[in-house]
């Protein structure tokens, strides 16, 4: 089969490998579409790779091409999002349903071959199923989606409440819609870019915030009453926005980090103070797991997609590149500000 093959920082090769088999347990998925995650591009425009030669993907849709044996929730032609991560399931976390915390895990894409080729193999567990008003793009945005989800729960999340989401990119507007799927009285998108509050305010929010505005605390302020928010989900993993979620918070809010940060952060004593004074509680999310494995964050994605109540929006994709092109894929990265949006590779051109 073909497949995008990492062999060195800034290689990626188009180049043909072993297609693989579908042992006891596990099932052969035909790959459609496979986004590229953030976490990839350094490990291919990077130094992140765990080994090479080796084959990256992860957020995925395909269709069963061949099941092994002992495999009972899956036949031949179902339509399929993969489930990257392979928890230990003997470690103490693992025991108590927290995979996403398993310190002996496997992942699908990094440390074990994944779904930048025509072909992938993986355990029947590993994949959700989903129907046919679900289009394989959206297939491709389960992972994301899930992620979204996940960090949403991490906090005690109850409807009836103010939400502030700092970030505009797919998992924040993901995280939106979830929030606004399970109640929230009044939510309100924090960004830079115009067209991310605009599609913030297409999918469903109340108030769409460019922080670059002199007056957007005064704005915020208001939208609650003088009160602050109820939860707050920082989704860029953005300095800026990090300490932000101290001033936006109401006493006794939450707060969740779902943005993965890539610089040092330091608070001055009253920013600190924030925390004290107001008592709020803050809470980091990593993954998208639960027990029963792969979890409830990977079925109402499905269920949600399929009623349509989580909304998908062309904008999400800035191009659907074919397998043979994926080098320049990597390559877009290199420019800053360039991509907006997700690439999705195609494994069937």
């Amino acid at each position: 089969m073909k497949a995008g093959v990492v062999h060195a920082k800034n290689d990626i090769r188009y180049e043909e490998i072993d297609k693989p088999m579908a042992g006891p347990g596990q099932v052969l998925v035909k790959v459609k579409y496979t986004g590229i995650c953030g976490s990839d591009i350094p490990r291919v425009n990077g130094d992140a790779c765990h080994f090479f030669p080796n084959v990256l993907g992860h957020e995925f849709s395909g269709t069963v091409e061949e099941i092994g044996e002992g495999v009972t929730t899956l036949k031949p032609g179902d339509r399929v999002a993969g489930v990257p991560l392979v928890p230990c399931m003997k470690c103490e976390d693992c025991q108590k349903g927290n995979y996403s915390l398993c310190k002996h895990y496997s992942f699908i894409g990094s440390r074990q071959f994944g779904s930048f080729a025509e072909y992938v193999a993986m355990p029947e567990k590993n994949l959700v199923k989903f129907d046919d008003e679900v289009s394989f793009e959206q297939g491709a945005f389960f992972e994301p989606a899930t992620v979204a989800l996940h960090g949403l729960l991490r906090c005690d999340y109850q409807g009836g409440k103010t939400v502030a989401i700092l970030g505009g990119g797919t998992v924040g507007m993901l995280t939106m819609q979830w929030a606004k799927i399970f109640g929230a009285a009044k939510i309100a998108v924090f960004d830079i870019v115009k067209e991310r509050l605009d599609l913030a305010a297409r999918l469903g929010a109340d108030a769409g915030i460019n922080t670059l505005d002199g007056d957007f605390m005064d704005r915020a302020m208001e939208f609650t009453g003088g009160r602050g928010f109820d939860y707050i989900y920082e989704t860029a993993g953005n300095t800026i926005t990090m300490k932000l979620a101290y001033k936006l918070a109401a006493n006794k809010a939450d707060i969740c980090f779902i943005g993965t940060p890539t610089k040092e952060i330091s608070f001055t004593v009253p920013e600190w103070e924030n925390m004290n004074r107001k008592e709020f509680r803050l809470t980091g999310s990593w993954m998208s797991y639960s027990a029963p494995f792969p979890g409830k964050e990977w079925e109402l994605t499905a269920y949600y997609f399929k009623t349509g109540q989580l909304k998908f929006d062309d904008s999400f994709i800035y191009k659907k590149i074919p397998l043979s092109r994926i080098a320049d894929a990597f390559e877009m990265f290199k420019t800053p500000g360039l991509v907006k949006g997700k690439i999705l590779i195609d494994s069937e051109c």
